[in-house]
């Protein structure tokens, strides 16, 4: 056992960073602007019945790591019982040591549950038994767990044919936490897949109503769920994309495209980028009007194993980093938007390493003057949230335009015991300043670094978002 293993100055190397640490990040409060955590469990504030439920399921990571130590399927997305699944979870968590995994899990248990031991085979009975009892406790039930981490507004994933009826329920109670719908159409872009995009159209015809026959109806009744996500408090959009759409052409192509798929003809591949080409720079428009946040990810390489997919679909862990050339698709969409004046607020998270500066170069290309960091370079997503990556994002930001904008991090995560990311993070980020001043590449101007430290780590995200009360 290693009971000092997550101690105060956990990854903090100088005397600096742990200032700049514990005097200006570490009691910050959280704007978790990104996330998939379900509106439900936040809503009914949802009580866990054990650690499994709270912190493996769902959790494509962990199941990553299970597999490639030799873990059947069936104790990760399978009919196994919630304590084998933990028990193997806990045999495969000192395989990951260098792992991301491992700084989580243990940051993880100290911070949730006061548990300072290594998680192995040999402590998960004890473990398992205190943290089952201590999730029957209402702090950590989500409202208290939100409370106890300081977050202040979150930011949820949602469709726009979503109802969104547990938001509503959010909207009015006394939450101390205000939870947003993000609006997220990646669904009403398969019109290369006619059965599931006309499903689609008619749910989002029901959710609207609005009669989504004909191309206009169908853009109509996605400005008509804008609308009804900005009144319940939404100010951002979220797209999942492989790479930026930006084959632009006329209405009546677009149109033309829309009716063969209501018809059940699929799109070819040109034809789906014409479409989805159209839909992108209708939501840039919608964004632009009303002052939202854009966020663009990009970069996935999705559902590679097509015998897992069959098998256990989307979302399951066998997503990868693509190699797709992004540059001119992006800027091509960004440019369009803004020689349309219509390009809002926009945060681009890159998921392939090699294009960090593309997309920090990329970012200040539309920098306008009119809001500071109006283009912001995100942090690390995916494969990417992890120590060296979160230092790779950091220092390509810092090299090619302004860290002090930087609206920090996220948990993009469906856990609720994933708040402690962002703790890793201004953990992370102070440990590079506090370096550089060690090392005389920053001037010790401590009330400086502090305030830049405090914004990055919540007031540029509270001003950037302009989430209402």
């Amino acid at each position: 056992m290693s009971p000092n293993f997550i101690h105060d100055d956990f990854v903090l190397q100088t005397e600096t960073a742990k200032i700049l640490y514990h005097s200006h990040a570490k009691d910050q409060p959280i704007i978790d602007y990104h996330c998939h955590l379900p509106p439900e469990d936040l809503a009914e504030n949802r009580q866990f019945e054990n650690l499994t439920e709270i912190w493996l399921k769902g959790d494509h990571y962990k199941w990553r790591a299970m597999r490639a130590n030799g873990v059947a399927e069936h104790y990760c997305t399978g009919d196994a019982t919630p304590y084998d699944k933990f028990l193997a979870w806990a045999r495969t968590v000192p395989q990951t040591i260098r792992n991301p995994l491992y700084h989580w899990t243990h940051l993880e248990l100290k911070r949730y549950f006061d548990i300072d031991d290594l998680l192995n085979e040999q402590s998960a009975p004890a473990i398992w038994e205190a943290c089952n009892a201590k999730l029957q406790e209402d702090r950590l039930r989500p409202h208290g767990i939100t409370e106890r981490f300081k977050v202040e507004a979150i930011g949820t994933t949602d469709d726009p044919a979503d109802d969104l009826a547990y938001h509503k329920k959010m909207k009015a109670s006394d939450m101390a936490t205000r939870v947003y719908p993000a609006y997220r159409p990646d669904a009403a872009l398969v019109v290369d897949d006619p059965t599931t995009f006309n499903a689609y159209a008619d749910r989002l015809g029901l959710a609207a109503d609005q009669d989504t026959g004909t191309y206009r109806g169908f853009c109509e009744a996605l400005h008509k769920r804008h609308d009804y996500f900005h009144a319940l408090g939404s100010r951002l959009s979220d797209h999942g994309l492989s790479a930026c759409h930006a084959t632009f052409a006329s209405e009546a192509t677009v149109s033309s495209i829309f009716d063969r798929a209501r018809a059940g003809k699929a799109a070819s591949a040109e034809e789906k980028e014409q479409f989805a080409t159209a839909i992108m720079v209708l939501s840039g428009q919608l964004d632009a009007a009303k002052g939202w946040v854009k966020q663009l990810h990009v970069g996935a390489l999705r559902n590679t194993n097509t015998r897992k997919f069959k098998q256990l679909g989307r979302d399951t862990g066998f997503d990868s980093i693509a190699d797709t050339m992004q540059a001119e698709t992006l800027r091509a969409y960004l440019d369009h938007l803004d020689q349309e004046d219509t390009l809002p607020k926009t945060i681009i998270y890159n998921l392939n390493p090699r294009d960090n500066y593309l997309f920090a170069s990329m970012t200040g290309n539309f920098q306008d003057g009119s809001v500071a960091g109006k283009m912001q370079f995100g942090s690390g997503w995916w494969y990417l949230d992890q120590k060296e990556a979160m230092e790779w994002q950091i220092n390509a930001l810092s090299n090619i335009g302004l860290l002090s904008r930087f609206v920090g991090m996220l948990t993009d995560s469906r856990s609720f015991l994933s708040y402690p990311r962002h703790e890793y993070f201004r953990r992370i980020l102070c440990n590079i300043l506090g370096n550089d001043i060690e090392d005389g590449l920053i001037p010790r101007d401590m009330e400086l670094l502090g305030k830049m430290v405090e914004d990055i780590c919540y007031q540029n995200a509270k001003t950037y978002f302009q989430f209402p009360a």
